[in-house]
């Protein structure tokens, strides 16, 4: 007979915290099925109600680690990876992963979809013809010893006690618990056998974590977690109250990754630069600037698309091989721009077709924003806020309308910093 979760569960509920063999107890049943999807939903509220402390959020976070497969590499160099808690025009992990490469560390990276109003990495790359995501445990094996860096989907065999508990939290409306939101982001990074990771965390209008307070707490909460699971970590509180990048959009996204890697400028650049230096640094590497100016950096990562079933000339040809819209239209405005809702840009995006309302949903990698205006810019006749690319004429017109009303014009304050904080153990 299993072991009863109900124990466990009433700790929590009552206040009295998790312990590592409570910890595993959920885990295991979760995994496995011996804990209900009943008992899942109320371990989760109440740890969404009661909160953990730091030692049974590290205990939570290893126990979802360990309920299935844990990578160990046997490679030359230290494995690095960096996850976002998700924004707009986010496009760093294309960048990061060859810089990083590029200068001797290996970057096994476990990425995801979309979620909400946020893009994902493995949609953007699934807009090149013949790339994979889905590679198995050997075939990502053998690309990141090779290449030095992969980009893929989780396997089921990768912290499976989260895949199911993070439909359940969807189900149950505990999503906004910052201890299950730890330990659901660092059990899969750390299921990948990492030796550092590098995190950022997203806060303003276009993150799903909007206040000062909420970015700063989860920043912390993860840093404490990660470094108690036994990784190095560092963490970073960054700007989305307005579009990392130009763009919004799978195919228009990777052209200003294609862009940033062969020369390019820009806030996306900006902070990919800082992320691997501070990746790199956590194991005593260091020249992500150089790896980037030098070409380093963009031959890693067409040796990684051709690896993993892409064009081996993307970079020289990417108009030949990124689809493009068959609509294009302007967004007027006049006067200077004095704030977004970035989110909005994020759910026009979605109703253009280039994310999902559903899990099932196509993604249509041609549509989205380009050339968006940024905070402090000047939009006019000869310069519109950006351009819509759409699969049709009224697609395009109402994405117009919503960017339109998405963004502010008037006099307002400077743009924020970039990196608005950064986390350390330490701290």
């Amino acid at each position: 007979m299993s072991p009863d979760p109900r124990p466990v569960i009433a700790a929590v509920r009552d206040g009295r915290g998790l312990d590592e063999a409570g910890a595993a107890l959920i885990a295991r049943g979760l995994a496995d099925g011996s804990v209900s999807d009943a008992q899942a939903a109320a371990f989760a509220m109440a740890v969404l109600l009661q909160g953990l402390d730091a030692r049974g959020r590290v205990a939570l976070t290893r126990a979802m680690r360990d309920s299935g497969t844990v990578l160990r590499w046997d490679l030359p160099g230290p494995a690095v990876d960096k996850h976002s808690t998700g924004g707009i025009g986010d496009t760093v992990s294309l960048v990061l992963a060859p810089v990083v490469a590029a200068c001797g560390a290996f970057v096994p990276m476990i990425s995801g979809r979309g979620l909400g109003h946020t893009g994902g990495t493995l949609d953007k790359l699934e807009a090149i013809p013949g790339f994979r995501c889905a590679l198995d445990r050997q075939a990502f094996r053998r690309v990141v010893a090779e290449v030095g860096c992969a980009i893929v989907a989780a396997g089921p065999e990768l912290a499976p006690a989260d895949a199911r508990l993070y439909a359940i939290r969807d189900e149950s409306a505990t999503v906004g618990s910052i201890d299950l939101i730890t330990a659901s982001i660092l059990s899969k990074k750390l299921a990948a056998g990492l030796d550092a990771l590098v995190l950022d965390v997203k806060q303003g209008s276009g993150a799903f974590l909007r206040g000062p307070d909420a970015g700063l707490a989860l920043a912390r909460a993860l840093v404490g977690a990660a470094h108690g699971a036994g990784c190095r970590v560092r963490a970073y509180v960054t700007d989305m109250d307005q579009p990392l990048a130009r763009a919004a959009g799978n195919a228009l996204e990777l052209r200003e990754a294609i862009a940033v890697l062969t020369g390019g400028t820009g806030a996306l650049r900006d902070l990919s630069l800082a992320l691997s230096e501070a990746g790199l640094g956590l194991v005593g590497l260091s020249g992500a600037a150089e790896a980037l100016a030098g070409g380093h950096a963009a031959e890693r990562f067409a040796r990684m698309v051709a690896a993993q079933g892409g064009p081996a000339d993307l970079l020289e040809h990417p108009d030949r091989y990124l689809p493009s819209a068959p609509v294009v239209l302007p967004i007027p405005a006049r006067g200077r721009v004095a704030a977004i809702d970035t989110e909005a840009l994020g759910h026009a995006v979605v109703a253009l077709g280039g994310g999902r309302l559903y899990s099932g949903d196509r993604i249509d990698p041609r549509v989205g924003l380009a050339d968006l205006l940024r905070i402090g810019e000047e939009a006019g006749p000869d310069r519109p806020l950006g351009f819509v690319h759409a699969a049709s004429d009224a697609a395009a017109r109402a994405a117009v309308a919503t960017v339109q009303a998405a963004y502010l014009i008037g006099d307002g304050a400077a743009p924020g910093p970039l990196i608005r904080c950064e986390v350390s153990p330490d701290d």
